[in-house]
């Protein structure tokens, strides 16, 4: 049987070296819940895990039991990819490897642009990808290429402003616009996608549309406009449930065009 996404609580083999566990955490932010991504070499008994997902003992506990853990990858820093961490360190007691520091664990150098990860038979290229967050980073497969938060599967990608800019946001995007080139889109939230790059570049052409339509916005409410009016005047027609999130990235948008 060939599962489809989403898969609560199955493995689901995506690619010839990727599997997902759905996180049964599904919400407004989360899509159909947080994807753990499982690599491994087709003859390896190991894996590299990345992003072990909330704090939910059943989720945590499938990871563990999936195969011995050579590493764990954290794509940012937000509790839906890192909340579980501490019971999977203590099932796993693998190696954890971020660019925020804090999530270190057995490793005292966070992941480094362009670095090398060689695992579970494995090469897994680091790209830093900032923007959704500060440390914000993607995983570069032969075949694919995981996203995080960067890009998801489907809808679009809120900027953090508490460390997140779009200047970033947008450079990152173009990087995984190259990487991403023939290889496969594997998100932290939402169903895989066959071209990574072709997705990187319509969220290029998405952001530049929201741009013109913040411009446009201010044009009418005047220059000084507060984030939550331009959110009233250009996301109208979303649940206004998403405004809180919505406002986040039209000031990350106003930042980019006041700089």
């Amino acid at each position: 049987m060939v599962l489809e996404h989403p898969a609560y609580g199955r493995l689901r083999q995506v690619t010839p070296t990727a599997a997902v566990l759905l996180a049964d955490n599904p919400g407004k932010m989360t899509l159909d819940g947080t994807n753990t991504w499982i690599l491994r070499a087709p003859d390896s008994a190991e894996c590299v895990v990345v992003d072990p997902g909330p704090r939910d003992k059943a989720h945590i506990n499938l990871i563990a039991e999936s195969a011995p853990v050579a590493m764990t990858l954290i794509t940012h820093r937000h509790f839906d990819h890192t909340g579980g961490l501490k019971r999977h360190r203590k099932l796993t007691d693998s190696p954890v490897r971020s660019v925020d520091p804090k999530f270190l664990h057995k490793s005292p150098v966070p992941l480094r642009d362009g670095e090398i990860v060689e695992a579970a038979g494995l090469r897994i290229e680091v790209r830093v990808t900032p923007g959704h967050t500060g440390d914000s980073v993607s995983f570069v497969l032969d075949d694919a290429v995981l996203t995080g938060d960067t890009i998801l599967g489907r809808g679009t990608t809120v900027i953090d402003t508490r460390d997140g800019t779009l200047a970033d946001y947008l450079r990152s995007l173009d990087i995984l616009a190259e990487v991403g080139e023939g290889r496969v889109l594997l998100p932290a939230h939402g169903p895989d996608r066959p071209d990574a790059a072709a997705v990187a570049r319509e969220y290029l052409a998405h952001r530049k549309q929201r741009l013109e339509q913040v411009q446009a916005a201010l044009d009418v409410l005047g220059a000084d406009a507060k984030p939550m009016q331009v959110v009233r005047h250009v996301y109208a027609d979303i649940d206004k449930k998403l405004w809180p999130a919505a406002r986040s990235s039209v000031k990350a948008q106003l930042d980019y065009l006041r700089r």
